[in-house]
């Protein structure tokens, strides 16, 4: 009964945090609109606008963004992040967890019960549904533990997907196609990207996000942190029901490649929670934080809980989506042809190295493997382009049954030309900067704070 109550009587009061660095004014409003439309938001919802102070004329933003949304919100927050605060990397992340430890207070002051409040942290360009919000209610109001629960939807690029490099387009649609099979784990293990919701108990119980360079990562080093934090008790629970984002879009063909390259380089330096999971799935038990919990139960209990293939599940999960990139394209593109070079007949080694004995070309046994080897090879791709065929037909589906768009607005049959440019967008915007990413982790060198550039209109996206 008090399960049904907390879902029908719209119990939960949701934060939106939203971070921002230098994006145009537009969009943000376009993403607070958004979420103006949903039937709850005068009562249950909180904008948590999360300003930098390093931006120039931040204060003027954010004012004219609170003046335009006067009254449509429970509360409307605007917290300004300091700059060069020690031990902080400057990013999303420190951003988030300055913004949200601010509203938490806020909030509390107000009196309004932490354990009613929802976490929902965005990107500037989210464009969530009200069926997103909805159906976590459901999840927290029929999880046997809503204190121990991270929900996770699907991200779309389909805002101003037809207005961006077919490169720049076919990339997001992979990375789509990438978190929607992340999110299939059944045991939970899943990460989230971009968008996620958790209760402020949960984030206040952890010690809130964390701010230096291991941290990078926003959306999966919290996610680690809150699994690892809690002995392996927070889970995800996937929902489905898509985040509609917007591509990186500049004015020019190879300035908007190239604002896709520095997005691809700052999502990319998150290799840091390779080492980050591997040190708490490894690592002394005491590393764990005796936390507890804010209901008055302990959680020392539930380290225990955590499994050891749990533990592998999950560092196998962030090795996948780190060294994966930063290795596939060199195999590929690299490894393959050097082989094919030194095996052949015509190869300039043999006159350089008369004796020279490769085993592949001397034992019928070694040959057969390698040709067998690159068979496979060439078959690996096809559960991709698959994938790809099935999130074609989804594409449409959600474009014209959840985002209301009509048959000219989204992708037709001619847009799977856009599949013959993944060669070009997988070496520069996956292998390329995943290496770069991986070789700077072995400096100390400080990145800038950079964001891609974004042209945004509100007449042009929905």
């Amino acid at each position: 009964m008090e399960k049904a109550e907390k879902l029908y009587d719209a119990y939960y009061i949701h934060a939106f945090v939203i971070p921002n660095y230098d994006e145009p004014e537009p969009l943000l409003r376009d993403t607070i609109k958004r979420l103006e439309q949903h039937r709850n938001a005068t009562t249950n919802y909180v904008i948590v606008l999360a300003m930098e102070a390093s931006e120039i004329d931040h204060r003027t933003k954010a004012d004219n963004l609170k003046r335009n949304f006067d009254g449509s919100f429970l509360d409307f927050i605007i917290t300004v992040h300091p700059k060069d605060l020690p031990g902080e990397s400057r990013g999303k992340g420190s951003n988030v967890a300055y913004a949200a430890r601010a509203a938490c207070d806020e909030l509390v002051r107000k009196r309004i019960d932490k354990r009613r409040v929802v976490f929902t942290i965005t990107d500037s360009d989210s464009a969530i549904p009200e069926l997103y919000i909805r159906h976590v209610e459901k999840a927290f109001s029929e999880s046997d533990d809503p204190y121990a629960t991270i929900c996770s939807p699907p991200i779309f690029f389909s805002r101003n997907a037809l207005n961006v490099p077919a490169a720049v387009r076919v990339t997001d649609i992979m990375w789509s196609i990438m978190v929607m099979q992340n999110l299939s784990n059944r045991k939970g293990l899943a990460f989230p990207c971009s968008t996620y919701s958790l209760s402020m108990v949960l984030a206040e119980q952890v010690g809130f996000w964390d701010t230096n360079k291991d941290a990078v990562g926003e959306d999966l080093h919290m996610w680690l942190k809150c699994f690892f934090k809690t002995g392996g008790v927070a889970r995800t629970i996937p929902i489905y029901v898509p985040i509609n984002l917007t591509n990186v879009q500049t004015t020019g063909y190879m300035s908007n490649i190239y604002a896709r390259w520095v997005q691809a380089k700052r999502h990319y330096n998150g290799v840091a929670d390779v080492a980050y999971s591997l040190k708490f799935a490894f690592g002394d038990s005491n590393q764990y934080s005796d936390t507890k919990s804010l209901l008055g139960s302990s959680i020392p209990s539930c380290l225990m809980s955590c499994s050891i293939v749990d533990k592998l599940t999950v560092v196998f999960h962030v090795l996948e989506a780190h060294m994966i990139p930063a290795t596939s394209g060199w195999i590929m593109f690299a490894a393959v042809p050097f082989t094919q070079l030194l095996i052949s007949t015509y190869s300039p080694l043999y006159d350089y190295y008369p004796s020279f004995q490769n085993p592949i070309v001397t034992s019928e046994f070694y040959a057969y493997m390698f040709y067998l080897i690159q068979t496979v090879s060439i078959l690996l791709p096809m559960p991709l382009l698959m994938c790809a065929v099935l999130y074609e037909s989804l594409h449409k589906t959600v474009d014209l049954d959840l985002f209301k768009k009509s048959s000219n607005e989204t992708r037709t049959w001619r847009y799977y030309m856009d599949y013959a440019w993944l060669p070009v967008s997988a070496w520069l915007f996956l292998t390329l900067p995943s290496t770069m990413a991986c070789v700077k982790r072995l400096t100390k060198s400080e990145e800038k704070y950079v964001v891609a550039e974004k042209v945004f209109s509100e007449e042009l996206t929905r």
